[in-house]
């Protein structure tokens, strides 16, 4: 495919880290991938703060212009991710702030979720 000749430009992200520890705390060593689901996860919690649901938080994830960086493979035994947010894709404030997130929706609005069978 050939990528639009116009480039969306943003300048304020939300960036969140994630390491290789999995969420039942088990370490991997240097392990970039699980550091970046990890990334990934801490984004997907923050939205939902804001009233979005997990499938749609993790929509906006997989169609945002996110940016995934592999911030570091030095610190034995962690590798560390982050996910750069744009905040101008929103119509609201998603900054961190003291007062906390507002809730701004109520994650009513219905997605397709096909779950994975096991």
């Amino acid at each position: 495919f050939k990528p639009s000749p116009i480039t969306p430009t943003y300048n304020d992200y939300v960036i969140f880290e994630g390491i290789s520890v999995d969420e039942s705390g088990k370490q991997y060593y240097l392990d970039v991938n699980v550091a970046y689901k990890q990334a990934c996860l801490n984004a997907i919690e923050y939205l939902k703060k804001f009233g979005y649901s997990g499938a749609q938080a993790y929509s906006i994830l997989g169609t945002a212009p996110v940016q995934g960086h592999i911030s570091g493979v030095v610190d034995v035994p962690n590798a560390c991710a982050t996910l750069w947010l744009p905040t101008q894709i929103f119509d609201f404030d998603i900054n961190p702030s003291a007062a906390g997130p507002i809730k701004h929706l109520d994650g009513s609005i219905d997605m397709p979720i096909s779950y994975d069978l096991k």
